[in-house]
């Protein structure tokens, strides 16, 4: 498949003025009914992944090849630019360098390499950081294994809740001449936090799970925040939905009387019914 045409809109919502909520994904249903929505993009989460495609919490158990499949599923079902987390980069900086080649062939439009050191090394009990140096090293062997230029390589650090705003700071501006294209923040609290980090960095700005005062779209928008997460609650409802379903059919609630189950209607939408009845009709003679 031709995946440029979407990247090339996610670069124009980086290139742009505006602060945009992603649509959180994590099946082809879910992405298709985001982009029928009108979401301007998606995102996959590593931690979703993890959920979704092995049941498991993010403890750094998923796999390479499992995330960058379920991310193509995801990018085949529709056209919405989809931004992804790579997490670590799955290893070291040669990891890093692979976990790209491996999620631009998947169709992803964009994709964020952090610096924490994943996973948790024995005898740890909190979050800690890769140095600085080490974290350039990934950013530079992951720009250094796209072959799509439009492909968006963000340097993300959460270093603001480990070590604090100052170092925050620094890695955003080493991973800025590194050559990222955007810088992802998570942990931004307030708004003299995003002050700063804005005041001492020029590329487009992704935070993760906004709230508070970091809720204003247009503020955002004004300090270079092209994209601000929401967090990740289509997929926790996705769960809730199906153990309240099965919980009511093993209590003995009739099919028929279930409440909050997609109509027909809805279900051929999110299907893409009309066009496998089209093509049936086109190319088996139907």
């Amino acid at each position: 498949m031709h995946w440029t045409d979407r990247r090339k809109r996610f670069r124009t919502l980086l290139a742009g003025e505006r602060c945009v909520h992603p649509g959180s994904v994590f099946d082809p249903i879910s992405a298709r009914i985001a982009e029928d929505l009108g979401f301007e993009i998606g995102m996959f989460a590593g931690s979703v992944a993890s959920m979704t495609v092995l049941g498991a919490p993010d403890l750094i158990v998923l796999t390479l090849s499992e995330f960058a499949g379920q991310a193509y599923r995801i990018n085949r079902a529709g056209n919405l630019p989809l931004m992804v987390d790579a997490d670590h980069g799955y290893g070291n900086a040669l990891n890093a360098r692979r976990t790209v080649e491996e999620l631009e062939t998947a169709g992803v439009c964009g994709l964020s390499l952090e610096d924490t050191d994943l996973p948790m090394p024995y005898g740890t009990t909190a979050p800690r950081l890769i140095s600085i140096d080490e974290g350039v090293a990934k950013m530079k062997a992951a720009l250094g294994g796209r072959q799509d230029p439009s492909l968006c390589i963000a340097g993300r650090t959460s270093a603001i809740t480990i070590t604090g705003l100052d170092d925050a700071i620094a890695r955003g501006k080493a991973y800025e001449a590194a050559g990222v294209d955007a810088l992802f923040f998570v942990g931004v609290r307030t708004r003299a936090e995003l002050d700063a980090i804005s005041g001492a960095t020029t590329l487009p700005i992704i935070l993760g799970g906004v709230s508070g005062d970091l809720t204003d779209l247009a503020y955002l928008g004004a300090r270079r925040v092209r994209i601000a997460l929401q967090g990740h609650q289509p997929f926790a409802a996705a769960v809730k939905a199906v153990y309240d379903t099965l919980k009511a059919l093993r209590d003995g609630t009739q099919p028929s009387k279930l409440q909050g189950v997609a109509s027909p209607e809805l279900m051929k939408k999110v299907t893409r019914d009309a066009d496998y009845a089209r093509w049936t009709k086109d190319f088996l003679g139907g």
